[in-house]
């Protein structure tokens, strides 16, 4: 016995009504995919059909489309999830509407691969399926099915099955599966209860895997649930992955309440959007000359919506034309970036244009802002590749740098792959790491170097007499959190962009300047703080014993205490640099010696007052070199 291997491989048909889907594929795996009472009394496909199909010893799956044009919906719901078409066209019509409809729509959602059946050549002469062929060849010509194959073929006698078989084999065997690392999700196709089992939900999922036992939550809704059985191509597996036809039992969820349209996902990566941004290329057969705010249909996944659309041009987008525009959609709809959709006009309905997701926005953007536009085409390009994707959501982070988990919220990438995409980055020099944690573009750190640059410029330029800006000041100034702040500043002195200089940051070349005589002020008043160790003046007594005015003895003791020759203490109490080093020695040497400090006796070490003692004793437990306890000083082990 053969063993069979499924393959996360789904094939569609497409083509006219009554062109024959339905029986080829039955004559292909021998289901009848029309299930519905309606559908066999009318003789014809209303709803999507699914079936199993082994192919040289591998399983694949098959949608069966309506054909109808009333069933349009129906058709871009099913051709969502497929990795190849079989084009099915009848040798009695040839071509027909449906047929350049779902051509256009198929060419649209990104299908690459296929073969045309040609059926009912029972019915007709040889000459009439050579002058089919030929029109199919001419119909075909500039699309992704020039030079397929165009396979003549009848589903009541069988004629033509070989050569389509093999040609069906060499079809699959060109298209390579999908890969099965993304988020899960699974635009939802259909759900029904099955009798002790519960609810099952059926689709192809657009990304990802999932497996017995996961979590999963269904949206718009916001219902969890846990997978509790999975059937991949009508058979029992353990999980099912991308591009596979599968059916999954959610049993805490009732059926009645899961929508065609609806999404189901892992539970923290999505949620319903009514805003996206989005690359559209207009049919160029169509005459639809699209103009801002213009109503449309608007389908992606299996979703069906209204929607307006708003243009980042003054003028229509033209037949051929293809550009960005964003989407107001009348209901919220999950979707993620590359996800496929398609614009059908609302009257007459006709498919006019379609194209990929971009991501979801928070409201309208600015379509006359040129930093808009131009960030909304760097996006555009971005969301095509994984890296160029993740590089664009780090260099265009809010908050300046992000880590691995926020980035993967927002490009939808897996955070075990976004962290092999971030490592590739990094090696690049296009990222840089803060913290261990965060990364940041290296296009934002150079544009925060310079403006953190030119804020400490500024300090300089008021004042001039100061020898840097204080870490503090300039955080606050710029407004960057801390973290991101301090990777900043270490990438700016491993430069050599700014230099530390008693604590403080300056530009390489600034040098401190001083007014007339100022400096004289600053020799005077300094002595008087070293004449005065432990009883240290206040502004008043320092007014009174040089002489210098009020203003001037404030401006000199702050450029004193910047150019750390003086220590604020309290508010209005200040003590030289010197003294303050002095009383630490003596604190640290009778402590070491003696034991612990009364509070009462610090005075004595330093032969001064409580009203200067006690004070710096605080300072010391504030800066950590003591401890209090009780009424006694301890010295910190760190101290």
């Amino acid at each position: 016995m053969v063993e069979v291997q499924p393959r996360n491989i789904t094939l569609g048909t497409a083509g006219h009504i009554d062109h024959g889907k339905t029986a080829l594929v039955k004559l292909l795996t021998g289901c009848d995919t029309d299930r519905l009472k309606e559908e066999k009394e009318r003789g014809m496909s209303i709803e999507l059909g699914f079936a199993p199909c082994l192919v040289s010893g591998t399983e694949i799956g098959i949608v069966d489309v309506p054909g109808h044009e009333h069933f349009i919906k129906t058709m871009v719901a099913g051709a969502t999830g497929i990795d190849g078409v079989i084009l099915v066209i009848a040798a009695d019509d040839g071509v027909m509407p449906q047929t350049r409809e779902h051509m256009d729509i198929l060419t649209l959602l990104g299908v690459r691969h296929g073969i045309i059946a040609l059926t009912k050549v029972d019915s007709v002469t040889a000459d009439r399926v050579q002058t089919v062929t030929g029109e199919i060849v001419r119909f075909l010509a500039g699309t992704f099915l020039e030079g397929a194959p165009v396979l003549p073929i009848s589903n009541i006698t069988g004629q033509g099955f070989q050569e389509f078989y093999e040609a069906l084999q060499a079809l699959v065997a060109a298209i390579s599966p999908r890969s099965s690392d993304g988020v899960f999700r699974v635009p939802v196709e259909r759900a029904f209860s099955a009798k002790g089992y519960g609810t099952i939900v059926a689709g192809i999922p657009a990304c990802g895997a999932v497996g017995i036992g996961d979590e999963v939550v269904l949206l718009p809704q916001g219902k969890t649930g846990r997978v509790r059985a999975i059937q991949v191509y009508g058979r029992d597996s353990a999980k099912a992955l991308v591009g596979q036809c599968a059916a999954l039992n959610i049993p805490q969820w009732d059926h009645k309440e899961v929508q065609r349209g609806d999404v189901m996902t892992i539970p923290g990566y999505f949620a319903p959007q009514d805003w996206y941004l989005c690359e559209l290329r207009m049919l160029s057969h169509e005459r639809m000359h699209l103009k801002n705010g213009s109503q449309v249909k608007f389908h992606t996944g299996t979703s069906e919506t209204a929607a307006t659309v708003y243009l980042f041009q003054d003028t229509p987008l033209e037949p051929g034309q293809q550009g960005p525009v964003q989407v107001r959609l009348n209901q919220p709809v999950v979707a993620g970036p590359c996800d496929s959709f398609i614009m059908r006009s609302l009257s007459p309905v006709r498919t006019i244009g379609g194209g990929i997701m971009v991501e979801a926005v928070p409201g309208r953007l600015k379509r006359h802002h040129p930093d808009v536009l131009a960030d909304i085409r760097d996006r555009a390009r971005a969301v095509k590749a994984p890296d160029d994707w993740v590089e664009y959501c780090v260099r265009s982070a809010e908050s300046l740098a992000v880590d691995e988990r926020q980035i993967s919220m927002r490009t939808k990438v897996p955070q075990a792959q976004v962290a092999e995409i971030l490592a590739r980055l990094q090696a690049q020099g296009r990222l840089r790491q803060f913290g261990g944690r965060l990364y940041v573009h290296v296009d934002t750190e150079e544009r925060q170097h310079r403006r953190l640059g030119e804020l400490i410029g500024e300090h300089h330029r008021q004042q001039p007499q100061s020898p840097g800006m204080a870490r503090e000041a300039l955080l606050a100034e710029s407004g960057i959190r801390k973290e991101v702040f301090d990777g900043l500043i270490e990438g700016m002195l491993a430069a050599r962009m700014v230099a530390e200089r008693k604590g403080l940051l300056a530009l390489p070349e600034h040098r401190e300047q001083f007014h007339d005589g100022e400096h004289e002020r600053l020799n005077l008043i300094e002595a008087l703080f070293l004449k005065r160790p432990f009883n240290p003046p206040g502004a008043q007594e320092v007014m009174e014993a040089t002489g210098v005015a009020s203003g001037d003895v404030t401006r000199a003791m702050r450029i004193l205490i910047e150019q750390q020759r003086l220590v604020r203490v309290e508010q209005d109490l200040h003590f030289h640099v010197d003294a303050v080093a002095e009383a630490r020695r003596r604190l640290i040497s009778h402590i070491q010696e003696q034991g612990p400090l009364e509070s009462v006796k610090f005075k004595y070490l330093l032969d001064t007052t409580r009203k200067y003692a006690i004070p710096l004793l605080d300072y010391f437990d504030k800066v950590g070199l003591t401890r209090r306890v009780g009424y006694t000083r301890h010295l910190n082990k760190s101290g």
